[in-house]
């Protein structure tokens, strides 16, 4: 899973005939603590975004199969979610109690 935030918005005056009607976003990937990992990059958004998002990503074959409709397309990063929450725990903690309506491990 990655994460991203988007920072502005992609204009283009030709696109694949597939990705009509798609909105082109510019996404700065984030690493695990939330920091800049890398050059800003350019998703497909399928999800409704707008800037300042905090988005999940899905990169490759992924994003091609994100898309709505058709499923062969150029498409190489996709935004499939916003973060509504997160909640960050130091490495190496979990919380292994269960939640009101899980099924208990077997």
């Amino acid at each position: 899973m990655l994460f991203g935030r988007v920072k502005g918005t992609a204009i283009c005056t030709l696109k694949y005939q597939d990705l009509e009607g798609l909105k082109l976003l510019i996404v700065q990937p984030l690493d695990k603590h939330l920091e800049p990992a890398g050059g800003l990059q350019v998703a497909v958004d399928v999800v409704q975004a707008g800037v300042g998002d905090l988005c999940v990503m899905v990169r490759s074959r992924e994003a091609a199969l994100a898309m709505p409709g058709v499923k062969f397309v150029p498409v190489d990063l996709a935004l499939v979610g916003i973060v509504d929450e997160l909640e960050i725990k130091p490495d190496g903690e979990f919380d292994f109690t269960l939640k009101r309506g899980w099924n208990t491990y077997t």
